[in-house]
């Protein structure tokens, strides 16, 4: 059986269409069905129920198909071990993360990642918006969020924490925040994000967690300017963990809560990996993933990186 063949099968499955995976793989859709067809005839099985408006698999295509995406991901895997150094990456690769996850976490990193792969092009694409990857032929995407839902694959890079902090100087002026539940009369700055905006949640190991209203007359889009605001002594604000290491660690802003843990969604969040399938997996995505899964949770925590 073609492997590839194989693959672009898995691929629909994952996608959930014909189209879908066709855009993936810069092909005409007709050629992907026609792919799916001689698998399904070599099998003697039904893969997929095609109807006018939906592609569903079957109870044996969801089996099947299930049972071999691990062993393809494994051929590729030892593909790329025995090819080694004599198949180094090369090419572009379309990489996304927000503006501030680029600058702070990825653009340090540049230097060792070109050391490494000298005949990869990086192409960043620094952008708050959520590119979709398919339409715009990126390779890698890199989210912050709690787990991922959705058609694209996984992988977390790095754990994230958020921190309420504060300049020094703003808590010599307006004095010690001493309870989280003191900020429902401080105002505050609020990321303008849904969900961000209006509550933020607190908890101690062992208790519950609880909710604080937020209220503030100043909203902020940009984790960059938010964290500035912060700097420059305009209130308390709520901080991911990599975007203030540094600040933290050289005094510029103080962790007002640091016997809490802070969120304003869920507290088990991180930053994600998200392309659109293992099983058709570059070689120069899979290098790039296993870099960022090593170097991130360094350059996240800054001092010394």
């Amino acid at each position: 059986m073609d492997t590839d063949a194989l693959k672009t099968s898995v691929l629909v499955a994952q996608l959930g269409s014909f189209a879908a995976a066709a855009r993936a793989l810069n092909l005409d859709p007709s050629s992907v069905s026609r792919t799916v067809a001689a698998v399904e005839e070599k099998l003697g099985l039904r893969l997929f129920q095609r109807t006018t408006r939906r592609l569903t698999l079957t109870e044996e295509g969801e089996i099947y198909l299930r049972r071999i995406a691990p062993l393809l991901e494994e051929l590729d895997s030892a593909h790329d071990l025995a090819g080694g150094a004599r198949d180094a990456p090369s090419g572009t690769l379309k990489l996304t993360a927000s503006v501030a996850f680029t600058q702070e976490c990825i653009v340090p990193l540049l230097r060792e990642f070109h050391a490494l792969y000298p005949d990869l092009t990086l192409e960043l694409l620094a952008s708050d918006a959520n590119i979709d990857l398919l339409a715009e032929s990126v390779d890698l995407a890199v989210r912050l969020a709690p787990a991922p839902a959705g058609d694209l694959i996984s992988t977390r890079l790095l754990q994230t924490r958020y921190r309420v902090c504060a300049s020094p100087d703003y808590l010599e002026t307006h004095g010690p925040i001493e309870t989280p539940s003191d900020l429902e009369r401080i105002p505050c700055l609020r990321p303008a994000l849904p969900g961000f905006r209006s509550r933020w949640l607190f908890r101690q190991p062992g208790k519950a967690p609880f909710g604080v209203p937020i209220s503030g007359r100043l909203l902020i889009s940009s984790g960059l300017a938010l964290r500035q605001a912060a700097l420059d002594g305009h209130g308390p604000a709520l901080l991911a963990d990599w975007l203030i290491a540094r600040d933290l660690a050289e005094g510029r802003l103080v962790d007002v809560f640091p016997a809490y843990d802070s969120t304003a969604t869920e507290f088990d969040t991180g930053a994600w990996a998200l392309y659109p399938s293992r099983t058709f997996l570059p070689r120069k995505v899979r290098v790039t993933i296993d870099f960022l899964r090593e170097r991130l949770p360094r350059a996240a925590a800054v001092p010394g990186r």
